[in-house]
């Protein structure tokens, strides 16, 4: 068990950093200090209270990355409830699902959002909350609640009949004057008492399968992420953060938020989708002392604004040759580090693998990054190395306070599947013994995901068990592998590799920016990906080739984290 409680951590940190910036929308010339964040966290307890929330309820939050989302969460889990943080990428079906399966009481959500869902298909809700401004946009299923109800409504319950007036930001700010007469101060800052052993959230996953599962996240999960952050100095007091990645992921909110929350950063909140424009912008102006990012972000920045120039004759003659190669990379990480703003410790790269290639070439010219490994089943960490201590190809070490092994290894090359154990692993999926069964074996959680682990705990990742696909001479193949060689192919924006009768085939949807920049027809265009086809081919082995190529006329279907849904292509690819 973790010995900081996790209630008790963002209690210190709100005592500590008290006059410092906490939170800003970015964009916005408004900052709130630790102590107008814990004023607005005493108002929503007092809010709690008038709406009869109680200890382990749960409450259902929606919405793009802002403080008002975030002091939301902290004031759910302070007053001792659980929050059920949706994904907004969601769809309003999905939005049903998780409110309904999670029996949510209250939901906190950006009116946009709220516009999209039906009242009507959400059961348990009692009200609703604006994320804008708090004031209560909604009052649901209050007729179960009242005399003139059918005979199979439920029982007249006084304290669930919600007076809306009294929820509105006006009411609730008089009733906390009136709990709090003489100021609201440090030494007001005292939350629930809860074990680390009680659930604080049910994060549903965005997987790849089809299936959305909750899974039951402990405060000494949240609590073993946090520390351990503190530990390795990932954040640290008055760091400054650009929070960017979707804070209802577990890797946005472990780090971007929850962690920099605890040790006294302060934390720019990203509220537009965050476009590489907006990001380098943002990035220039907040100056992060560190960066945590998705490999999407770096592998864009290296295929528009690295690839082209490091591709022309010339730079390829001169990067050919010794020395002088070490002063032009010197000048692209010189320039790269500018654009992330300057004076951060490093980069860390998670949430999904990062491509090869674009790898390889960031650690050839010194650029300080990591890459991270972790799952929403563990908060999110599994495995971590700074950038001194990282091992090329790998996803760090298995934390320190998490054990890895590896399943069924194959004798020749040593890859089978990460099990991992330890403080930030789930008590399970909620109501769904079946699949928590499914994923735990005597202790141990499957992460679905193949790889090796060397004598110094790195963990390398080859691909997920699901996906790979046994060739006809009984060769494991990783489709994930080949596809980071195509991704980097002339022409190609994202690529799919699928098998057909025992063959395997690439979907390709085109970068049609580059297509049209050249004047290509579709002729051309198909000559390009046939030679992108032999080139991918002369790296591969002779069972894992390429017979063809199909052009993909959209985006594939992606999750939240922007993972492609394979199951809607494995069976069908050629709808």
């Amino acid at each position: 068990m973790v010995k900081e409680n996790l209630i008790r951590l963002f209690e210190d940190s709100f005592r500590s950093n008290w006059d410092l910036p906490g939170y800003s929308d970015y964009g916005e010339d408004k900052t709130l200090t630790y102590a107008d964040i814990s004023k607005k966290i005493a108002k929503l307890h007092v809010l709690f209270e008038q709406c009869n929330i109680q200890r382990n309820d749960k409450i259902a939050l929606i919405g793009r990355n802002s403080a008002n989302w975030a002091i939301t969460y902290l004031a759910t889990i302070t007053y001792g409830a659980i929050i059920v943080p949706i994904l907004q990428d969601f769809n309003p079906n999905d939005v049903h699902h998780i409110a309904n399966h999670s029996e949510s009481k209250l939901l906190f959500t950006g009116e946009n959002i709220w516009e999209s869902l039906e009242e009507e298909k959400l059961a348990h809700i009692k009200a609703v909350f604006s994320l804008r401004d708090f004031n209560c946009i909604a009052i649901l299923n209050q007729k179960k609640f009242t005399k003139d109800n059918t005979e199979d409504s439920a029982p007249v319950e006084p304290a669930d009949i919600l007076d809306r007036h009294r929820l509105q930001p006006d009411s609730i700010k008089e009733l906390f004057y009136g709990k709090y007469p003489n100021g609201f101060f440090r030494d007001c800052v005292r939350y629930v008492d809860k074990p680390n052993t009680e659930i604080v959230s049910i994060n549903y996953t965005s997987g790849t399968t089809g299936f959305s599962k909750g899974v039951l996240t402990s405060g000494n999960a949240l609590a073993g992420n946090i520390t351990f952050g503190f530990r390795t100095k990932l954040v640290a007091p008055g760091y400054r953060i650009v929070s960017f990645l979707p804070l209802a992921h577990a890797y946005g909110c472990a780090f971007d938020f929850l962690a920099s929350t605890c040790a006294g950063c302060h934390i720019h909140f990203i509220g537009k989708t965050p476009s590489p424009k907006i990001l380098l912008k943002a990035f220039a102006e907040v100056k992060p002392s560190v960066v945590f990012t998705v490999p999407l972000i770096i592998e864009k920045i290296y295929k528009k604004q690295i690839l082209p120039l490091i591709a022309k004759p010339a730079m390829r003659w001169v990067l050919s040759i010794p020395l002088l190669d070490q002063t032009i990379l010197a000048q692209i990480r010189k320039k790269l580090i500018d654009a992330f703003g300057g004076e951060f410790s490093e980069i860390v790269i998670g949430g999904a693998p990062l491509n090869a290639e674009v790898e390889d070439f960031f650690y050839k010219m010194k650029f300080p990054f990591t890459v991270g490994y972790g799952m929403t089943e563990c908060a999110p960490l599994i495995s971590y190395a700074n950038k001194k201590d990282f091992a090329v190809k790998s996803c760090g070490k298995i934390l320190d306070i998490m054990e890895v092994k590896i399943k069924d290894p194959d004798p020749e090359t040593g890859t089978g599947e990460i099990c991992v154990r330890g403080e930030n692993v789930m008590d399970g999926y909620y109501k769904n013994e079946e699949a928590t069964n499914q994923v735990f074996e005597d202790g141990w959680l499957l992460t679905g995901d193949l790889g090796t682990v060397d004598e110094k705990g790195n963990i390398f990742i080859r691909g997920r068990a699901k996906t790979m696909i046994l060739s006809g001479s009984g060769q494991n193949i990783y489709p994930e592998e080949i596809e980071a060689k195509l991704d980097n192919m002339p022409y190609v924006m994202e690529s799919l590799v699928v098998e057909n009768q025992g063959k395997l085939v690439a979907l390709v949807y085109p970068d049609y920016e580059a297509v049209d920049s050249q004047h290509l027809s579709q002729e051309q265009l198909e000559a390009k990906m046939e030679e992108n086809r032999q080139a991918v081919n002369a790296i591969l082995g002779a069972y894992e080739k390429i017979i063809k190529i199909q052009l993909y006329p959209h985006e594939f279907e992606k999750t939240p984290k922007k993972s492609i849904k394979r199951y809607l292509y494995q069976s069908n690819f050629q709808k």
